[in-house]
């Protein structure tokens, strides 16, 4: 009976030990969160171990961009994300871009051995292992921020942007926090929504070719771009390639300029060799009718065919924005980059955000070579129409709406040009140079 009775205990052990076993496998299985995966596709749990924000979330010349709690800037659900998933992105683990730890629950653990939340400000190692040519090239991309770190480092005295790290660090701290907020990575554009427009995963994780108009170039191209194509602008209409076309920003702007070429470091786009032109579409212009004859050596074509446009200026830096509120404007001034567009004396330009103190809340108190460039930059609105104020010429001619004109006391036309007594005093030294002051016709003005 005492042998039965031990066999029995035994028995009973195995069980138990086995029962535990089995509860422990299965205590395993149903863990939801011990993978990444796991973890940031379950929204409750990442409402749980969140990080809450501890800065205020940025805004632009276009607004508060829709706020994204932590949480679902970090959640993978939806048609995305099962498109990421059947991807071949999808087909790479986690760590493999991302580092840290899989296989964990704890937070801590995951976000640790060389994680990296935005792998893409790595895009040499982890994104050139695919796209090599991209990723080559990207180096003297505009998005990369070439063309506003050398105007940063030329006004501090420096050469240009390959001298950038040698600013002092708040005003490298003062870049990131701001102008890198826009000019940044593969990831803003691809994967993400820019940081501007408050970041976060923008579709389930999914990698985007081609980004997308709206949410993606807009959110960055704002009231300087966006706004002006769709025409949000008040008293403002749609440009014509929008309403008469579709075209969205790909129709016109390829990847080799938008991801550089890897030869060029360019001050800005207009230095790229393969832009878009008008011509390119727009053939026999100088033959069209007697303004294009007369005037296409004068004018970039957006002089008679650009609406009104946003301005700001003298942004302080993380201080309290631009001092020159936004406002709609047009002027011409002599043709600021004759070397990179040639063929024509005057253009219209759009006031910058350039000023002597942009630095001043990072420790700079003043540029040290600040009128090395002028406050107003050569631009090319995106609000072309065949018919506007200048080209509405009805029975008249372009002198009644462009050639200023003395009649009697008043003076017609003239708020069109750049003129040196339309710079605010710190802006003279610097854009004084393109101004219009004596390089319009005499008879203009009798």
């Amino acid at each position: 009976m005492l042998e039965l009775f031990i066999r029995g205990m035994r028995y009973v052990g195995m069980l138990g030990a086995l029962s535990l076993l089995i509860a422990g496998c299965t205590q395993h299985q149903i863990s939801e969160f011990d993978s990444c995966v796991g973890c940031h596709t379950d929204k409750v749990h990442l409402r749980e171990v969140y990080t809450p924000d501890t800065v205020a979330a940025l805004g632009g010349c276009g607004g508060s961009a829709p706020h994204y709690e932590p949480y679902d800037r970090v959640y993978m659900s939806g048609d995305g994300y099962e498109s990421f998933k059947n991807s071949s992105h999808g087909t790479l683990s986690c760590t493999y871009c991302h580092g840290g730890i899989d296989g964990t629950e704890e937070k801590d653990v995951a976000h640790s051995d060389g994680f990296i939340r935005h792998p893409s400000t790595a895009y040499e190692q982890k994104c050139g292992g695919c796209h090599g040519e991209i990723a080559d090239n990207f180096a003297s991309s505009l998005h990369n921020g070439t063309g506003q770190k050398q105007k940063v480092t030329m006004r501090s005295g420096l050469a240009g942007p390959e001298e950038f790290d040698m600013l002092p660090a708040h005003q490298i701290e003062g870049y990131n926090a701001n102008c890198a907020t826009c000019h940044g990575t593969c990831g803003n554009c691809h994967v993400n929504r820019p940081p501007i427009g408050g970041g976060g995963l923008a579709n389930g994780h999914d990698f985007k070719r081609v980004p997308d108009m709206l949410n993606t170039c807009v959110t960055c191209h704002t009231s300087r771009g966006g706004h002006a194509y769709l025409g949000v602008a008040a008293g403002t209409q749609a440009d014509v390639h929008l309403t008469k076309r579709g075209f969205d920003c790909m129709s016109c702007h390829s990847g080799a300029e938008l991801h550089g070429d890897g030869d060029t470091t360019v001050l800005h786009r207009y230095e790229y060799s393969e832009l878009p032109k008008c011509e390119n579409c727009h053939s026999g212009l100088k033959t069209t009718n007697s303004y294009h004859s007369t005037h296409i050596g004068d004018f970039n074509c957006q002089v008679c065919h650009s609406q009104d446009y946003n301005n700001c200026g003298s942004c302080h830096v993380h201080g309290d924005g631009a001092r020159v509120p936004s406002y709609m404007d047009y002027k011409i001034a002599l043709n600021p980059i004759p070397d990179s567009k040639p063929g024509f004396d005057f253009a219209v330009v759009r006031r910058t955000l350039a000023a002597p103190d942009n630095w001043e809340a990072y420790g700079i108190d003043d540029y040290t070579n600040f009128n090395v460039f002028p406050t107003y930059n050569y631009t090319t609105p995106h609000n072309i129409l065949k018919i506007t104020e200048r080209t509405d010429v009805g029975s008249g001619n372009c002198s009644s709406k462009c050639h200023i004109r003395v009649e009697g006391d008043s003076i017609y036309n003239k708020e069109l040009y750049l003129f040196e007594e339309d710079l605010l005093d710190w802006e003279i030294g610097a854009t004084a140079k393109i101004t219009v002051d004596g390089k319009l016709p005499a008879r203009w003005f009798n």
